[in-house]
């Protein structure tokens, strides 16, 4: 018997082309890159997703046009598009 297929989903974040398995958090997609930084805080120091679960409100960013989006409670789905302002 074989193991299922896993399914992965394409999305863009901040232009750039990134493939995750199915289910993957917007803010661990956003990790796949060279730094997990959804956004800048007021004195431009780079912020992260810190708690996961929706709490913190450090992992905003804009997905499909809609701003503020907490990415930790956000699955991805093909073709999103994710612009983080860092």
């Amino acid at each position: 018997m074989s193991a299922p297929k896993s399914e992965v989903v394409t999305l863009r974040i901040n232009g750039r082309v990134v493939t995750v398995p199915e289910g993957t958090s917007v803010a661990a997609a956003l990790g796949t890159g060279d730094a997990l930084v959804s956004r800048a805080d007021l004195s431009g120091r780079p912020r992260g997703p810190l708690c996961g679960m929706g709490v913190c409100f450090e992992c905003r960013a804009t997905v499909d046009g809609v701003p503020e989006v907490l990415t930790c409670l956000v699955p991805c789905r093909e073709g999103q598009e994710v612009v983080t302002d860092a």
